[in-house]
């Protein structure tokens, strides 16, 4: 679940929320609307901070006594 499915359900959820006047009788699509718009929002910063999150990287230099140097790079996937 990412981007996509974040968009979708807070579109769904602000036209529900915003744009449909009709009524379903025990439901109260406005709320059922702020819900999912809400959710969808969520989903979207998640993905967000997710995304951000894949790994990490970090690069060594050694400088060996010949005047030599070395790089190693590590990295962890999370």
């Amino acid at each position: 679940m990412g981007y996509g499915f974040g968009g979708f359900l807070l579109v769904v959820g602000l036209v529900l929320a915003l744009a449909v006047t009709d009524q379903v009788n025990g439901v109260d699509l406005t709320m059922v609307g702020w819900i999912m718009a809400l959710v969808g929002a969520l989903l979207i910063v998640l993905s967000a901070v997710t995304m951000g999150r894949r790994g990490t990287r970090s690069v060594a230099t050694t400088t060996h006594s010949d005047g030599s140097q070395t790089v190693s790079e590590r990295r962890t996937e999370i």
